[in-house]
């Protein structure tokens, strides 16, 4: 239950705000179709992206970039990118153009060139200061120069400065990427505009990589003012099953069994406001295992890809055994427990008959449950719940003396072991627990869930890295049941563990990753490196597959360097730069893996956050040294609304009341707190107006009073006793466990939208549903403000025989 109160400081800030929104009204102005409010560039105010507002200047062109196009090359599991932007000045002041645009996270881009007329320049890598400043100083003696600098891995900034009017400059850059299938389907995904992002930061304060955030936009449903294209090459050495487009109008052409040829249809060519993704399969669902070899100058590089077994049934499933570690330090207390206990409890609840665990809690010290693996039998369960129950929030976090601990517990042989953690992840120790996860990698696959509404996700993300496994963020309840069956899809069909890598004749060094984790169903094992030598030998892979050995061994001499695989050194180096970038951030002490982020931008001509590409014409163009900067507007992203940004166009005052979801929101939603608190929002999508009505059928999770059962004065649990049919299948198998439902509690008491999140199998999933339709009927509502209210409740029907 939560108790709402309306404090007289939030109820004085509630007021000084809508006193300020009331002041600021009277700055309203109509340009371009679109009424909002004016908001003072003050002192305090935060850095926002903001809406483009066309100038009045003919001479001006604000729009210079005119179009932006893809050529993809996909040769087996590598795509390589070009990339061409066109500027073009068709105002009559010289123009610097500044150009926010996106990129693949895997994307390791190593080269960018200038061309103006019939002149083209090599841009170069430099250290990101100082290519900054060259381009700067460029830019004032009058030369054309471009500048592409990394504000996150995903993120790039493109600066052209000195194009005259009539002027067209096109840059192009390339980057290449490794194409990872999953379920034997290959995906390209070419992204196409950074949306808005928040923040927090105030302008005045802003660090200058920051900036780029304040950039502008256009109004929802305007199309792109540049033109888009892609056109894609795939050349398989295998047969190609099927291609499809799941976002753009495309034309696809097949050459023979093992090539296809995509175009974008010349009627989506305004539709640069999404993601292009393109998915292709290969005949049998097969993927393109076998070795990768380049021969450099001054260093070898390989890559080598092995696909597990492709079917998995039941009987090939090897038992797993999972050891949870919680979080019951002082941080945890009181919320962020009470979702971490309901996580532990349903993960627990759901284990496998045959499978084994282990419970560990740590704060300022850590305890098991056993020194050994249990069995999953209703009595351990029991008693690890026991144990999780009576744990209460209080001490320090001491992770990196509990994961060791974790790490030395005794397991048993033939056994996949994975670890889940459940913690807010508020230490200081982020490195040192991603060196300890990493170099025990051989023993399990790590999972992390970050438990509590600000959670430090750079912590969570950085061990599901270094261990191989998935983050999972569970900010309130009402999301635990969906993150667990996410994890359990995620784990439920492990193929192979206890993998090892063995090179035998082959001299390899600098190998990613050091050892390889448990291989879950149709996930390939991908191992980059270097190589010594000839090419010779044999590389086998060994792992266990249910009671079975499994062996892959690739003979290296049956595969020939090519010149054609040049980007493996690209690739084994950007894999190598994102191992670093998730180790760097927590702060700035550790100059030392900065400095190998340098090193490595710079030998291998790779843009980082540390390294930018600069071209500089040696031509004066601009003698008069007067350049206007315009940053070229983004268009919002397909199926975003203008509240991303904080306004809504064309809706009169309401448009002004609804301008607070962007600048004043975060002050907003503390002032309102009292009036919305336990219900599921979306910030994103929800207006801080006068919409929501006392008949409002939103879904409440959290309420005064939560629904309860009130069938002939019975419990839940009694009811289901008396009126459960056991399945014969689980009866005659011997099953026993808890099948999880989710369902909502109508205002009349009646039950709706059943769905079984977790699973047991044989029949007890259909009889758990049927219980819970004669439920219907019998439950007492949730009351919210002295009113029934429709809530979403999950409950666990348990099969004992």
């Amino acid at each position: 239950m939560e108790t709402k109160i309306f404090s007289i400081q939030k109820f004085r800030m509630f007021l000084l705000i809508i006193i300020g929104i009331f002041s600021i009204s009277s700055s309203v102005f109509s340009q371009g179709g679109f009424i909002g409010v004016y908001m003072p560039d003050t002192t305090d105010r935060t850095l926002s992206p903001y809406f483009f507002v066309k100038s009045d200047d003919p001479a001006l062109d604000q729009l210079p970039m005119k179009s932006t196009s893809a050529v993809v090359d996909i040769a087996g599991v590598i795509a390589d990118v070009k990339v061409t932007q066109i500027y073009r000045n068709e105002g009559k002041n010289v123009l610097e153009a500044v150009y926010i645009f996106p990129a693949s996270t895997r994307a390791a881009v190593y080269s960018m060139k200038m061309t103006i007329g019939e002149r083209t320049i090599e841009a170069k890598i430099e250290e990101r200061q100082k290519a900054r400043q060259d381009y700067e100083e460029a830019k004032n003696d009058g030369k054309s120069a471009s500048l592409l600098e990394e504000e996150r891995p995903n993120v790039f900034r493109m600066n052209v400065a000195n194009i005259l009017p009539g002027d067209e400059i096109k840059v192009e850059m390339c980057y290449t990427e490794l194409l990872i299938p999953d379920k034997g389907v290959y995906e390209f995904m070419y992204p196409t505009v950074v949306g808005p992002r928040y923040s927090n930061i105030l302008k005045e304060e802003a660090p200058a990589n920051e900036n780029w955030i304040a950039n502008p936009y256009t109004h929802k449903g305007e199309k792109p003012s540049y033109s888009f294209n892609i056109s894609l090459n795939i050349q398989s050495g295998m047969a190609i099953r099927e291609v499809r487009c799941t976002s753009h109008q495309v034309d696809i052409g097949y050459p023979d069994t093992r090539s296809a040829a995509i175009k974008l249809n010349p009627g989506d060519q305004s539709r640069g406001n999404k993601d292009f993704i393109l998915q292709y399969r290969l005949a049998g669902d097969k993927i393109e295992s076998g070795l990768l070899l380049f021969e450099g100058e001054d260093e070898k590089f390989f890559l080598a890809m092995v696909q597990p077994p492709a079917k998995v049934t039941e009987s090939q499933i090897p038992p797993r055994e999972y050891i949870f570690i919680m979080d019951v330090s002082g941080s945890m207390n009181g919320y962020p427990l009470d979702i971490s206990k309901k996580l532990m409890k349903d993960l627990l609840s759901n284990l496998r008959p045959g499978d084994q665990f282990n419970v560990m809690l740590f704060s300022g010290g850590s305890r098991v449950l056993s020194e050994y693996p249990l069995p999953v039998t209703p009595e351990n369960i029991h008693n690890a719940i026991d144990l999780i129950d009576l744990s209460d929030g209080g001490g320090g976090t001491e992770i990196v003396p509990a994961l060791k601990r974790a790490f030395e517990l005794n397991r048993s042989e033939n056994f996949a072991r994975s670890y889940i953690i459940a913690t807010d992840g508020f230490v200081t120790v982020e490195r040192e627990v991603f060196d300890l996860i990493r170099t025990n990698l051989s023993n399990a696959n790590f999972f992390a869930f970050g438990i509590g509404s600000s959670v430090n996700r750079y912590f969570i993300e950085g061990i599901a890295h270094a261990g191989m496994g998935v983050p999972f963020i569970v900010t309130n309840p009402a999301e635990t049941d969906q993150q667990v069956k996410k994890f359990r899809e995620y784990i439920g069909t492990p193929v192979m563990s206890h993998i090892k890598v063995t090179y035998t004749g082959f001299d390899v060094y600098d190998v990613e990753p050091l050892s390889i984790p448990d291989v879950l169903a149709q996930r390939p094992v991908i191992i980059f490196g270097k190589w010594k030598g000839t090419a010779g030998g044999k590389i086998d892979l060994t792992g266990l597959t249910a009671n079975m050995c499994f062996t892959y061994t690739i003979d290296v001499k049956n595969s020939s360097p090519s010149a054609n695989n040049r980007a493996l050194k690209y690739l084994w180096a950007r894999e190598r730069i994102r191992l670093l970038d998730d180790y760097s951030g927590a702060d700035n002490a550790d100059n030392e893996r900065d400095k190998e982020i340098l090193d490595l931008g710079l030998k291998y001509n790779l843009l980082t956050r540390y390294t930018s590409f600069v071209a500089i014409d040696k031509e004066v163009r601009n003698t008069d040294g007067k350049v206007t900067t315009v940053k070229q507007p983004l268009p919002m992203p397909e199926g975003v609304s203008d509240y991303a940004i904080g306004f809504e166009s064309g809706s009169g005052s309401a448009g002004i009341m609804k301008c607070v979801g962007g600048i004043a929101a975060p002050m907003l939603q503390e002032a309102t707190g009292m009036f919305t608190a336990g219900r599921s929002r979306d910030y994103g999508n929800v207006s801080h107006g006068s919409e929501e009505t006392e008949d409002s059928d939103m879904l409440y999770t959290i309420t005064e009073q939560m629904p309860s059962f009130s069938k002939d004065r019975l419990t839940f649990d009694e009811y289901i006793r008396q009126n459960m049919v056991y399945p014969w299948p689980a009866r005659e198998q011997g099953i026993e466990g808890t099948v999880t439902v989710l369902f909502i509690v109508e205002k009349d008491g009646s039950v709706t939208n059943i769905e079984v999140t977790g699973s047991l199998g044989y029949g007890c999933d259909e009889e758990a549903i049927r219980l819970i339709k004669m439920t219907s009927g019998s439950w007492e509502p949730g009351i919210d403000n002295g009113k029934p209210v429709r809530v979403q409740k999950t409950v666990l029907v348990e099969f004992g025989l």
